[in-house]
């Protein structure tokens, strides 16, 4: 399963860690990403979402 927000589709970041002796490996930075029930389309549905999504208010939960 991807780690993409399905509202924003914030995706995960590339970049190095650095050592003292500044050796620099790969690394990747992933969204907080949580699964919530959510009105889509007139369904109620699970989708991957974003924190920052939940928090703006940009996901409607079914009641």
């Amino acid at each position: 399963m991807a780690k993409v927000c399905e509202i924003c589709g914030k995706k995960p970041q590339v970049g190095h860690n650095v050592s003292h002796a500044n050796n620099k490996t790969k690394r990747r930075w992933y969204p907080n990403l949580q699964r919530v029930r959510a009105l889509q389309n007139g369904q109620v549905r699970y989708i991957r979402v974003c924190t920052r999504c939940l928090r703006s208010g940009l996901v409607t939960k079914p009641a």
